[in-house]
């Protein structure tokens, strides 16, 4: 069954979904509460996710916050103050899930920072391969301030993003950082202008698009992969990755190329 790409779909209520040629833009939309996340939002991310997965006619997929002010505030917390134990480890599992969703897609991935992204949000943001932030973003893990913590793989995914030493700062004292600090640690690749971030982002999908897409997706998996294995393991994966890579048309037109452009140099 074809998947539907279609801003106007009555099937989600808190995120909104196009698709632009290949690209998959998913909104989350919750405008009133700045995109909180609650347990139907997760389920709705679950759902596009295994669309956007299975769908190929889309290539990549492009995660951002419903206008100006904000990408995600975080988990909803007026939700978390009224549920048990038992449903708030169910959703911090609904978020790994989705996380996880979005890691493993299979496809491109960026996320285009528009505003506040805090908690659970930003933890959206770091399973995407790459991310774009707006000049006015602002981004941290405050869930320490209500006597929380990650729950949706920021202990994991942050340290292995700026390092173990400026991740345990963050999550520890809650500080939330602006775009221009977060472009310093490598929590972000790119700062942009406000009323740019998704067209920045969109751009950038295009040009890793435009790269062969075995080699992409391969250096992806090496790295995602690589990081949960021993040194040794994840060289030699890197090795193997690096001889599938050989067997396509691909490098095969990239390597006589190459050889063409030296020789016409000499």
């Amino acid at each position: 069954m074809t998947p539907k790409f279609d801003d106007a779909s009555p099937t989600y209520q808190h995120i909104r979904v196009s698709r632009r040629d290949g690209v998959a833009v998913v909104e989350l939309h919750r405008p009133d509460a700045m995109h909180a996340i609650d347990p139907q939002m997760l389920d709705e991310l679950h759902r596009v996710l295994r669309d956007v997965q299975r769908a190929p006619e889309v290539t990549a997929l492009l995660l951002t916050g419903s206008g100006p002010r904000a990408f995600s505030a975080g988990a909803d917390i007026e939700w978390l103050s009224r549920s048990s134990a038992l449903e708030v480890r169910a959703f911090a599992q609904a978020g790994v899930r989705v996380t996880r969703q979005i890691e493993e897609l299979g496809k491109l991935s960026v996320a285009a920072i528009n505003g506040v992204a805090l908690g659970g949000g930003l933890e959206l943001a770091e399973s995407c391969m790459l991310r774009v932030a707006a000049g006015s973003a602002c981004l941290g893990h405050p869930e320490v301030a209500i006597g929380a913590i990650a729950g949706f793989g920021g202990t994991t995914r942050l340290p292995r993003l700026i390092g173990k030493g400026r991740a345990a700062e963050l999550l520890l004292s809650g500080r939330i950082i602006d775009a221009a600090e977060a472009l310093q640690i490598g929590l972000v690749g790119q700062v942009c202008a406000d009323d740019d971030v998704v067209g920045a982002a969109e751009q950038l999908l295009r040009q890793l698009a435009a790269r062969p897409t075995e080699a992409v997706a391969l250096t992806w998996e090496a790295l995602h992969r690589g990081l949960n294995l021993t040194l040794d393991e994840s060289i030699h994966l890197g090795a193997d990755f690096f001889g599938l890579v050989a067997s396509t048309e691909a490098f095969r037109h990239g390597t006589r190329a190459f050889i063409a452009r030296r020789r016409r140099a000499e």
